[in-house]
């Protein structure tokens, strides 16, 4: 009875394959990987046609709206830092079989708003005055 209690509690608590991918790029980005413009094209590179291009023209707008953030992988995903860490990064929406792609911020991003705000958001097209907008909120 213990061990078919501790098989369903260890298949419950596994994670997909994407999840281990993820933490696994963690690692290897807190062992010094990840780092750098070359690194952030790469991944833009592997994904997937839509997301690729909304990955593309993102780094474009960041780029030139944000450049004191520095390109750089988080958990794999293309994200921007400063010297307190990530700020923004984008989530394609093969990362995690998700419906659509997402911009999210960190809790370093200076976009809070009373005592409650977005910190994601659903992108299927790229709204770049908003986007430019919530970037300069977000490195204040």
């Amino acid at each position: 009875m213990a061990k078919a209690k501790a098989k369903a509690k260890k298949k419950t608590a596994t994670f997909t394959k994407e999840e281990r991918a993820a933490m696994k790029d963690y690692v290897r980005e807190k062992k010094g990987g990840g780092e750098g413009e070359g690194e952030v094209i790469a991944k833009i590179k592997k994904m997937a046609k839509p997301d690729r291009e909304l990955a593309e023209r993102l780094h474009a707008i960041i780029k030139a709206n944000a450049p004191s953030l520095t390109p750089r992988t988080w958990y794999g995903m293309p994200a921007y830092a400063n010297a307190d860490g990530v700020v923004c990064f984008f989530q394609d929406a093969g990362k995690f079989k998700a419906r659509y792609a997402t911009l999210g911020f960190s809790d370093k991003a200076k976009l809070d708003d009373g005592v409650m705000w977005p910190s994601s958001f659903a992108v299927k097209d790229l709204d770049e005055a908003r986007i430019v907008a919530l970037l300069k909120k977000a490195v204040g």
